[in-house]
């Protein structure tokens, strides 16, 4: 069976490991994920500093970083 990656809105969020966490967690949970899943990307995401909680909780969900206010990158 192929693990959920469901989409969790982080806009808002910067800076917060916990806040990160806690709305990643419930979110795999609410999609179904195994224990050893969650787990998983709990022990993962908490094994090194703020950057690679976010490289690796963007291994685990679909998100955007926040609105697209400011336009184009052209």
């Amino acid at each position: 069976m192929t693990e959920p990656r469901p989409y969790v809105a982080l806009a808002g969020e910067d800076g917060n490991a916990f806040a990160i966490m806690g709305r990643v967690t419930k979110a795999l949970k609410r999609a179904g994920a195994s224990p050893d899943y969650v787990k998983r990307y709990q022990d993962e995401a908490t094994s090194g500093d703020y950057d690679h909680l976010l490289q690796v909780t963007l291994q685990f969900i679909e998100t955007s970083w926040g609105d697209d206010e400011g336009g184009d990158d052209d």
